[in-house]
Formats: C-alpha cells, sequence, structure tokens
C-alpha cells in the first residue's frame, strides 16, 4: 500500500514534520518516563488504528528494552498484572482522552488517578504527548501510510 501523501515531498509537509518533530523533543526532554511514553504512544495508536504508528511504537519500545510481554499487553491494559499504577493511570488518560467523540471526556476519577502519579511538568509532557500522538495518528491513517516495514532508529536517524 503506497502512502496517498508524502509529507517529506514539499515544503509545507516538511515545515509541519519538523515542529511536529520538536514539539516530541520537548517530550521526549521531559521527565517523563521513556517506558510511559512508549506505552501512551502505542496505545493511542492501537485505538485509532494506526499501522504505521503501531508498528513504529512496538519497535521503538522493544529496542529501548521494554519486555515483550508488556508490549502485546498493551491492549488489555486493564486485565493485566505487568503495569505499574502509574502507567495504568497514563493509560486510562490515554484511552479517555483518545476517544473524546465517545462524548464522556476525561473523568475526575482519572484525572485524580494521574495527578497522584505525576507533577506538573510530567502531566503538561502527558497530556501534550496524548494530544500529539493522535494527531499524528490521525496524519497516518488519513495518509495512508502501512506498518510493517519500520526499522527502529530510523525516526531517530532522520531526525539528526
Amino acid at each position: 500500500m503506497e502512502p496517498r501523501i508524502n509529507f517529506t515531498d514539499n515544503e509545507v509537509g516538511g515545515k509541519i514534520a519538523k515542529r511536529l518533530f520538536n514539539v516530541n523533543l520537548a517530550i521526549e526532554q521531559s521527565r517523563l518516563p521513556r517506558t510511559v511514553r512508549d506505552l501512551v504512544s502505542l496505545r493511542a495508536s492501537q485505538i485509532n488504528g494506526c499501522g504505521w504508528c503501531v508498528d513504529i511504537h512496538t519497535k521503538e519500545a522493544a529496542g529501548a528494552g521494554e519486555d515483550d510481554v508488556r508490549i502485546h499487553l498493551v491492549a488489555a491494559w486493564r486485565h493485566s498484572s505487568v503495569f505499574t499504577e502509574a502507567e495504568r493511570a497514563a493509560l486510562a488518560l490515554t484511552e479517555e482522552g483518545t476517544r473524546l467523540a465517545d462524548g464522556a471526556g476525561v473523568s475526575d476519577e482519572t484525572w485524580a488517578r494521574v495527578r497522584e502519579h505525576f507533577d506538573e511538568e510530567q502531566l503538561t509532557a502527558l497530556v501534550s504527548l496524548i494530544a500529539l500522538i493522535n494527531a499524528t495518528n490521525r496524519l497516518g491513517v488519513i495518509s495512508g501510510y502501512a506498518g510493517g516495514s519500520y526499522q527502529p532508529g530510523t525516526m531517530a536517524a532522520q531526525a539528526g
């Protein structure tokens, strides 16, 4: 499946990609743990059906040392015992923040759980990550990017 559009082949797409990368870089440089960032990115991508993003985030998490069992259980995190309470709170916020169209929004209960585990800077990074991954999922799905061919480290190599 060929993508419908290549964002790096035109000036506007290049500018957008650069700005999205810079937002991601700020999140990466925050104190939000890498494991939380990886789990959140993978879960939102699963919900949104972005094969390209699931491919990237699965392989990057594995490359960073994430356990295969945890990667495989992200989709069923509520029914598994391998995630910390902080990770579970972040995954709950990810699901509620990703499924806004369902009408419930983010519950006060979920927000209270997240606040128990993350400080203001980490919360800012977490909320920004959830917004960013949802935006990039939509770019991937709308543009027709397919998963399966991503090579770990490619994103970092292209950025640097």
